[in-house]
């Protein structure tokens, strides 16, 4: 009696990974999406900003902008900024039409930590679904 050993292993890693970067695309682009909802909007730049990209090799979603007013938008500046680490005393500058203001800061809006935290348990149901048959 002879027994043949066949060896899935690979096939199985590549349905995972598979599984993983289409999870990790669905899940970054509706944080992004959620983000940009919950921006305010004047001009339209900061929602605008808000990209995702997926690294297929790590596994990982990363959501975020290279635009500066998102950072202030999301943590706050001066005597608002979440950390306590703002500027203390008030500042005047100019917006881009020229009219003067004067301020002691930004209160946080927390876009992207409040998308996160409103999608957790979704993702989290999504992830399982979609996991749930590697068994």
């Amino acid at each position: 009696m002879s027994i043949k050993f066949e060896d899935y292993s690979n096939d199985i890693k590549n349905i995972i990974k598979e599984k993983s970067v289409a999870w990790l695309t669905e899940a970054s682009g509706e944080i992004e999406a959620q983000t940009k909802r919950n921006c305010t909007v004047v001009t339209g730049k900061t929602k605008g900003s808000f990209t995702h990209v997926v690294d297929e090799e790590a596994l990982e979603g990363h959501i975020g902008s290279n635009y500066d007013n998102a950072i202030w938008e999301e943590f706050g500046t001066g005597l608002y900024a979440l950390e306590g680490n703002g500027r203390k005393t008030p500042w005047i500058y100019k917006d881009s039409k020229g009219k003067t203001y004067r301020t002691v800061g930004k209160k946080p809006k927390r876009m992207l930590h409040n998308a996160y935290h409103s999608l957790k348990g979704v993702l989290e149901s999504s992830a399982r679904s979609m996991f749930g048959g590697l068994k």
